[in-house]
């Protein structure tokens, strides 16, 4: 299976996709890979971009309701939970001082503990307005596939 992954530019799609999605590595490690496994710069990055933005919605709309569903059924997953909350709202003020704003900026610096999840999370738990949390989020994982872009890149051609 994973040669099909890396053999067909279907299955490198699908798996930039996939990585693109996941928490924490999201399109930082999404985009490298496409490109790296040799797709074409112009499809990798809407694949990473869609993959890295699907999840955003419904992590503003649901994710309060989840953690109260699992605080509910699994005791312990509080404490994961409860660490989840905390690291998001310990980027509440920077996002509050600037608003919409401060989630692009949080959003677009590609460091661990950044990105499209943490900032819907950070989103979420202050009752930004979907409308306003979603541009903003968006354009945030645009200029981090831009510096991702250039990362890359420059990787690629040192090796």
């Amino acid at each position: 299976m994973i040669s099909w992954l890396t053999g067909t530019t279907a299955g490198k799609m699908i798996a930039t996709f996939f990585i693109s999605m996941v928490p924490m590595i999201e399109l930082r490690l999404g985009l490298p890979y496409g490109i790296g496994f040799g797709l074409n710069y112009w499809v990798a990055l809407p694949v990473a971009l869609l993959g890295n933005m699907i999840p955003v919605p419904f992590i503003i709309i649901y994710i309060k309701e989840i953690f109260k569903w699992l605080r509910g059924r699994h005791k312990k997953l509080d404490d994961f939970i409860s660490k989840q909350e905390k690291r998001a709202s310990d980027k509440r003020p920077t996002v509050e001082k600037y608003g919409p704003l401060g989630l692009l900026i949080f959003v677009a610096i590609p460091l661990p503990g950044t990105g499209a999840w943490t900032g819907a999370l950070v989103a979420a738990l202050m009752d930004m307005d979907l409308k306003k949390a979603v541009p903003s989020i968006f354009l945030g994982v645009c200029i981090a596939a831009a510096i991702m872009t250039v990362i890359t890149f420059g990787a690629i051609k040192i090796f």
